[in-house]
């Protein structure tokens, strides 16, 4: 009998881990091979119903992958890799999904059993290594029985929590024969009977919690409202609810595409990287609103005291956990949003929107001034604003970390049709074209758009690009546009140590090397497309959405252009900015020149 037509009584425990990840519905695994995880790899290679693998270049970008697979879909994202160093390179990714609130369920292999202990080669201490990324479940399968239970209390732990766990697998382990439990139901000592069943209720507010917020909201002249990703959900609901109260929206940076900006009422994402009318918004308001937000940017939420609070959230640990906050409410915001709604008087046209339309028609204007700024090649305000113009409403959008954020933000107002994702909290360079490929891995028929810098992309996203030269033939859609910010400078660094540090940029740090995106596309058989002037921007951006295949754009962009935090705070910041460029000599004047131009622009609207 051939190993792809194995008996029954010949399956092994991996084909049980097949088997349980296909009854959670699992449709693919991200990962890379090793000698740890082969027998996994082969069951998933005899099944025929099972997880497609989905294999990267290195682990860490598989972690990725599954991070995006996880905020894309809504469902747990799966990743699985060898022992030892396999293992190590998953923590950024899993990390990742800890700090912005994703389930990713990880299987990890690791030695044999009868070697753990022994500085065996490839043998870490999982357990210590995982111990923080993965708290609220991280187990070692040490029995052929123990499987079942195990994955199940995985997946349950991940998408309850929404957090990554892990499921550490030994070499033998694996290799076990399948368990005989008959229908697995049969009552046996130490063996606990289980079943891949996981859902939620419906979790509603408490009516006094309700009542005492509708009194603080009913009592403030100047509401704020905090918007993250809790909102998911619940756009009309939050809208509803604003233009009830006359309330000025912001967004943290995960509740972005979950917020219709194309209302007057919104002022966009707030914190270091936001914009001067989300700051406006904050800082004058006398009544803050949070709903689903666990935002860190403290220095940018109104003062202590300046405004009363009410938040709403659906986990309680959030509560009053940025802001001192006077009501707590309890509930998904959908049906926390409907209940104030229902209580909360209408008012007529107050002063207070007034100002709050005057400040997002402001930074409107200014946003759009600054892409229009003189730039030394392309000014990337200008490329984020031109992407944004050009995605089709049923595009994905994925986001590389660095400058690129900060265009996104305030650049790209995307239709509500368009998901956008990226490592918010952890911040991690290298997520941008994982990201894109678990977009298209999830839906194959829709365009994918990827932002990043060439730092980024320099260093994770050459080597997944090769993922996709190998992804994309099988692609119902071919398009995916891959925008690269070539300015050869780690720019947000590079703006970060002249704003907090007072000191000129170190050429020897951030420097780039020079790398041909668009030439090195084209040898993985994929279009590229290098582009230098604004005029030859926009036709780029339009053939690349639709080309027969995937498009790299090599945008040489200017790493002069400033990354000022939104005003009031960026003013506050100028002198070190200031300070650090005059140390450069020439090499920092046409940056200095930038920013005096974009600190004018501030002050002239919002003086």
């Amino acid at each position: 009998m051939s190993e792809d037509t194995q008996s029954a009584e010949e399956k092994s425990v991996a084909d049980v881990v097949v088997e349980r990840l296909t009854a959670w519905d699992v449709e693919r695994i991200y990962g890379y091979a090793g000698d740890g995880n082969n027998p996994l790899l082969g069951a998933l290679r005899r099944s025929g119903v099972g997880p497609r693998f989905m294999r990267a270049r290195h682990e860490e970008a598989a972690a990725f992958m599954a991070v995006g697979d996880a905020k894309y879909s809504g469902q747990a994202g799966v990743v699985c890799s060898t022992q030892g160093p396999g293992a190590a390179h998953l923590l950024n990714g899993l990390y990742d999904a800890k700090l912005d609130s994703v389930p990713v369920v990880a299987l990890v292999a690791q030695q044999h059993t009868s070697v753990l202990g022994s500085g065996y080669q490839q043998e870490i201490d999982l357990a210590a290594v995982f111990a923080d990324v993965a708290g609220p479940y991280m187990q070692t399968v040490a029995s052929a029985e123990q499987v079942p239970m195990v994955l199940d209390r995985a997946f349950r732990a991940a998408l309850t929590y929404r957090t990554p766990v892990v499921v550490v697998l030994p070499h033998d382990v694996q290799n076990l024969p399948a368990p005989e439990l008959g229908d697995e139901l049969d009552q046996e000592h130490g063996v606990v009977v289980t079943a891949p069943e996981w859902t939620h209720g419906v979790v509603t507010p408490r009516d006094d919690d309700v009542a005492r917020a509708v009194e603080v909201l009913g009592a403030g002249e100047r509401i704020a409202i905090l918007a993250g990703r809790g909102v998911a959900g619940a756009r009309d609901e939050l809208m509803e609810l604003a233009e009830r109260l006359d309330a000025g929206v912001t967004m943290s940076l995960l509740g972005k595409p979950y917020v219709d900006e194309s209302s007057p009422l919104v002022g966009g994402t707030m914190g270091h990287l936001g914009t001067t009318a989300s700051a406006r918004i904050l800082q004058n308001c006398d009544t803050l609103l949070i709903v689903g937000s666990n935002d860190p940017w403290t220095e940018f939420y109104p003062r202590p005291g300046q405004a009363r609070a009410v938040q709403i959230d659906l986990d309680p640990a959030n509560l009053a956990n940025r802001y001192p906050v006077e009501v707590g409410m309890v509930g998904e915001a959908a049906y926390a949003l409907r209940a104030l709604t229902a209580r909360v008087a209408s008012r007529d046209r107050t002063a207070w929107r007034s100002d709050v339309e005057t400040w997002v028609g402001q930074w409107r204007e200014i946003s759009r001034e600054r892409a229009e700024v003189t730039a030394r090649g392309l000014n990337p305000e200008l490329v984020a604003r031109r992407l944004a113009e050009c995605l089709p409403h049923d595009a994905r959008l994925s986001v590389d970390v660095g400058s690129s954020v900060y265009h996104y933000v305030r650049q790209m107002d995307l239709p509500t049709s368009v998901p956008a994702h990226l490592s918010s909290t952890l911040a991690s360079m290298g997520c941008g074209v994982p990201y894109a490929l678990a977009a298209k891995a999830g839906a194959p028929g829709r365009p994918v758009a990827l932002l990043a810098g060439d730092g980024a992309m320099q260093m994770l996203g050459i080597n997944e690009l090769i993922t996709v030269a190998e992804s994309w033939p099988g692609w119902e859609d071919p398009v995916m546009v891959v925008v690269v910010l070539s300015n050869r400078d780690l720019a947000e660094v590079s703006w970060e140590q002249r704003e907090s540090e007072a000191q000129p940029r170190f050429a020897r740090s951030q420097e780039v090397p020079g790398f041909d995106m668009a030439g090195y596309a084209e040898l993985l058989g994929l279009r590229g497309v290098r582009v230098e002037t604004a005029e030859d921007l926009a036709p780029a951006l339009e053939a690349a959405f639709s080309a027969d295949r995937p498009t790299v754009v090599d945008a040489v962009t200017d790493p002069d252009i400033p990354l000022l935090p939104p005003f009031p705070h960026g003013r506050e910041m100028l002198e070190s900015m200031r300070t650090g460029l005059r140390a450069e000599g020439e090499a920092g004047s046409h940056a200095l020149e930038l920013l005096e131009t974009y600190a004018r622009m501030e002050e002239e609207r919002f003086t």
